[in-house]
């Protein structure tokens, strides 16, 4: 076993089978069974565009799914769109290399599911907005709705990449088959589905999809365990190169991963994507009623859970597989996140098929995260862009249904051609995390924050949110500079090359990797607190420009903008007799771009 002051190791003395014979491709079942889910996600679209009662030609139909959605589908349809590529590969990616502390996200993504059920989600359950966007153009003005719609869309485009790449790097590690092709051809099928058949096609692949992704997770953790003797050799293994690490109470905020880092930074984090989601919104409104609204985000959370329990598992069971033949250093594998599709290839003599099953669940992963966010965003630009810009004359149901599946083509496309930059990046975890922590941190306080701070105006939260975004990109683009040139870099759990039974390389990269800290002390903050300081940011200059310009009178505001949680602090007043007239009121001001007062 290798520690941290055994750097560099070489190949000698190793047995003389090639490199080639660690590597595994697909077989001819394997290649059915995944052609036959891809095509199963194909079909549903085309029957919900060409073959369902209710087709999908208006904004209610494309966005919401009609709102009369069942519980079942659109709970499997949150969990599925939780569960990206990037999240089923880099969890045990991330576990292999850094050990279980990021386990505990758990915590926080469990009580972020029960505050959302209850603090916010009642609030655009009322006002019933096909865009979460709406709601700033009511609580603020126009220029807070347009500054976060822009964010969120180029975000999203910067976002999606990522996730088209994570399943296209796993198939072409096992097909041999040029990682761009596979990225192309991956997402003309989610286009394909997603621009037909709107949300209920989402939902419904997504409900397919995720059997498929429970299936190849649990088969991956049995078939591990029994192929490395038994539970027992698992934690044996991580015990001893002391990957079982979950409470690292260091308050420590330059440190990578401790149990205040994980628990604080993604409640941060995962609060600004389920609090103000337009994805997580859309599907919650597709239910009924706000109970079963509520008892989606509570089965998100047991969702979570339970895949996260898994994904750690299987990273232990992965190191115990190769705790003495590290297949990145051997270069049996190209990246750090190959490592899984890799131990499911290893793994196929044992059931024919699994790998197909395996790969069409990574496949499944990500196509219902991308589906999602090109559903989500045509909703986004059609009614925050294009609607307010139309002009006088009402734009049409059947034209915003072809404009919505028109920008989903768009900006699917788009995506496809980023991919190329993604393929140049780390960690896709810490990437990932990265990149949404710059705009979590304002769109989380302006939401959050609006909904339970009366007195905040628009004006402070605007230049809050601005002020959120340029500390954040700082920290960030500072982080990822000081990792690309060495300046900065975490010290790894030990791995190993002692046992391989092939021969692979001489090299003098590092296997065990020693600490470095050279970067500007703020550049070396756990990118877990991005969100926080994003946060803190707008907090502290909206607190102060509102100030400066005359916080907003409570008595003049609709309490329906704001969480069941601040209530109490609006004073008794008539309300109107029809409630509902009130709200229509506030969606025609917010769609002739008219300030909520």
């Amino acid at each position: 076993m290798y520690t941290a002051d055994d750097v560099f190791v070489s190949s000698t003395a190793m047995p003389t089978s090639s490199i080639a014979g660690a590597v595994k491709t697909f077989s001819v079942l394997d290649y059915f069974v995944f052609c036959t889910l891809m095509l199963t996600s194909g079909a549903i679209g085309v029957y919900f565009a060409f073959f369902a009662k209710q087709k999908q030609n208006t904004t209610k139909e494309y966005l919401m799914g009609g709102k009369n959605m069942g519980l079942f589908p659109i709970t499997m349809s949150l969990v599925a769109s939780y569960i990206s590529g990037v999240s089923l590969l880099g969890v045990p990616a991330e576990i292999y290399t850094f050990g279980t502390q990021y386990g505990v996200i758990i915590i926080a993504e469990v009580m972020v599911c029960v505050l959302s059920a209850y603090a916010f989600m009642p609030v655009f359950y009322k006002l019933q907005l096909f865009s979460s966007f709406e709601y700033l153009q009511m609580r603020y003005d126009n220029s807070v709705r347009l500054f976060l719609s822009v964010l969120y869309c180029l975000m999203t485009i910067l976002y999606t990449p990522l996730i088209i790449y994570i399943p296209s790097l796993a198939f072409s590690q096992v097909s041999g088959i040029n990682l761009y092709v596979v990225a192309v051809a991956t997402c003309a099928i989610c286009i394909f589905y997603t621009s037909l058949g709107g949300l209920k096609a989402v939902v419904w692949s997504d409900t397919v999809q995720s059997f498929a992704m429970i299936l190849g997770v649990i088969a991956v953790t049995v078939l591990g365990t029994m192929d490395v003797g038994g539970v027992g050799v698992v934690l044996e293994r991580a015990t001893t190169s002391n990957r079982i690490e979950i409470f690292n109470l260091d308050p420590n905020p330059l440190v990578r991963h401790t149990f205040w880092t994980v628990v604080i930074g993604n409640f941060f984090m995962w609060l600004s994507h389920i609090a103000a989601n337009q994805a997580i919104l859309q599907r919650c409104l597709a239910l009924p009623t706000i109970g079963k609204a509520r008892s989606a985000l509570i089965s998100l959370s047991i969702g979570i859970s339970t895949f996260v329990v898994f994904s750690v598992y299987s990273g232990l069971v992965i190191y115990a597989k190769y705790h003495d033949c590290d297949p990145v250093y051997t270069k049996a594998i190209r990246k750090v996140d190959q490592i899984l599709p890799f131990t499911v290839m290893d793994l196929s003599n044992s059931v024919p098929g699994f790998p197909g099953i395996f790969i069409a669940g990574v496949f499944s992963a990500a196509l219902s995260s991308m589906s999602t966010m090109l559903n989500s965003m045509s909703g986004v630009i059609l009614q925050d862009f294009i609607r307010p810009c139309w002009g006088k004359r009402p734009l049409s149901e059947m034209a915003a249904s072809t404009i919505m599946k028109v920008i989903v083509v768009l900006i699917g496309s788009l995506c496809v051609v980023m991919v190329l930059i993604v393929d140049r990046l780390g960690a896709i975890i810490q990437v990932s995390r990265t990149l949404s922590g710059i705009t979590a941190g304002a769109s989380l306080g302006i939401f959050v924050l609006g909904m339970t701070v009366p007195w905040l105006n628009a004006k402070g939260v605007l230049w809050g949110g601005i002020s959120s975004i340029f500390v954040a990109g700082w920290v960030a683009l500072g982080s990822q500079t000081a990792l690309r040139s060495g300046t900065l870099r975490f010290e790894n759990k030990p791995l190993s090359v002692d046992g391989c039974l092939y021969d692979f390389p001489s090299t003098n990269e590092t296997l065990n990797f020693t600490p470095v800290e050279d970067a500007f002390w703020v550049f070396r903050i756990s990118y877990l607190y991005l969100t926080v300081i994003g946060f803190t940011t707008l907090l502290v200059v909206a607190f102060f420009v509102t100030l400066a310009t005359g916080p907003n009178d409570i008595s003049k505001m609709n309490p329906d903008l704001f969480s069941p949680l601040v209530q109490g602090l609006f004073p008794k007043k008539q309300l109107p007799e029809d409630g509902n007239a009130e709200i229509k009121l506030l969606h025609k001001k917010a769609e002739a771009g008219e300030t909520m007062e």
